[in-house]
């Protein structure tokens, strides 16, 4: 844990638990932890009503902990399906609700309970899924999004010790019959793993140091070459760019969840000129200087949904939390209406049709880049620049092989 602060005087943890013995360990752990430090820690047990049993398990998990002085609180999942895709589908809910609980209780750190199996196991999947360095550098010890540090402090663990831990402590844990599930990738290398787990560990740890000095080289390359406009697009100065670099301001121009792989954009970055790629237009910079305009492709956008505090449209754009929008009002693209508001902007017509308007029916609202139709309206319906990930946030955080 003190590799992973800084830390406030009295930290305020919550752990994802979904009690099994590598959650329950975690917790304990945590609790031990936090307590001396005068700091609070709070178990978020997810439900994803995928199993009968499900229910009653997270309720069992809930009074071990409760008994034990660690605060608890229960997420259910509804609306999940079996079918296909359903591990990301649960984990995708599973986050959702981890994040809003932290949200609603002011905490900034969660903990996960991947442990050294896990990273060995993340390591096979993405090799036989023939992943770049990058990947095998599997998961990160930290990593931010954009309201929470996500800390994983057992990466080194490996999850036997874990659990004669729990069994010396007399703390019970839940089987999940999942993990052992043949149709699962994850549960058919478990069975094959054996003694390489920490060879793979080692690995991981390797290309995480990689990974974490080439993401500090390309984050000193866009701040070199790239000029980035709240109203959602860039600049980017001329001649050839590593393509990791170009592939990060991709991303974050076309408000996409993940880059494009380098060895699509290769050929670009190393002779940058006109092109379309993964929602994203590069086109001759005219009067914004020289090199290149990078900027939403019109026809990728998204289209309009309701326009409420918080709401994030195409990616790129969220409403604010203070925002009072009409009733019914929706957020769009402002598209061909732009040629109507050119005398309000020296923009290129190709940005202005990317930009994001509210509409109350068929009425143009707002335009809160261009001040439409005033400063005092627009104040009200602030929007401003969210993209999933930023062009250059804080570098891979690997963990060290030796904890």
């Amino acid at each position: 844990m003190a590799a992973l602060g800084p830390w406030e005087p009295r930290p305020r943890l919550a752990v994802a638990v979904s009690g099994g013995a590598d959650s329950t360990a975690l917790t304990l752990l945590a609790d031990a932890w936090v307590r001396p430090r005068g700091g609070s820690l709070l178990a978020l047990i997810v439900d994803h009503t995928l199993r009968t049993d499900s229910a009653a398990e997270a309720e069992l998990t809930a009074e071990r902990l409760t008994a034990r002085g660690i605060a608890v609180r229960l997420l259910r999942a509804t609306g999940l399906t079996r079918g296909p895709a359903m591990a990301e589908r649960a984990r995708a809910a599973r986050y959702r609700l981890l994040t809003a609980a932290c949200a609603e209780a002011g905490i900034l750190h969660l903990l996960l309970g991947h442990h050294a199996a896990d990273q060995a196991e993340t390591v096979m999947i993405r090799v036989l899924r023939h992943s770049a360095d990058r990947g095998l550098a599997a998961m990160p010890a930290l990593a931010g999004t954009a309201s929470l540090r996500l800390l994983r402090p057992l990466l080194t663990v490996p999850p036997e010790h874990l659990r004669r831990m729990l069994t010396r402590a007399g703390m019970p844990w839940i089987e999940d019959p999942s993990n052992r599930d043949p149709k699962a990738l994850r549960a058919r290398l478990r069975a094959v793993r054996g003694v390489g787990t920490q060879a793979l560990c080692v690995a991981a740890a390797s290309a995480g140091r990689h990974r974490a000095e080439r993401d500090r080289a390309v984050a000193a390359v866009l701040a070199d070459r790239v000029s980035i406009r709240p109203e959602g697009f860039a600049v980017l100065s001329p001649g050839p760019i590593a393509p990791d670099a170009l592939a990060a301001l991709v991303q974050t121009i076309g408000g996409a969840p993940y880059a494009p792989a380098s060895d699509r954009i290769a050929a670009l970055a190393a002779a940058p000129g006109p092109a379309t790629l993964a929602g994203v237009r590069l086109l001759p910079a005219g009067r914004l200087g020289p090199g290149w305009l990078v900027v939403r492709e019109a026809a990728a956008m998204a289209p309009p949904i309701q326009a409420r505090p918080g709401s994030v449209w195409d990616g790129r754009f969220r409403l604010a939390a203070d925002a009072q929008p009409p009733e019914g009002a929706t957020i769009g693209p402002l598209g061909s209406e732009s040629a109507s508001l050119r005398r309000w902007s020296d923009l290129p017509a190709v940005v202005l049709r990317t930009l994001p308007a509210l509409r109350c029916g068929n009425l143009l609202a707002a335009v809160p880049h261009l001040l439409y139709p005033d400063p005092i309206a627009c104040a009200q319906v602030r929007i401003v620049p969210h993209p999933p990930q930023p062009m250059a946030g804080a570098p891979f955080y690997p963990v060290s092989p030796g904890g």
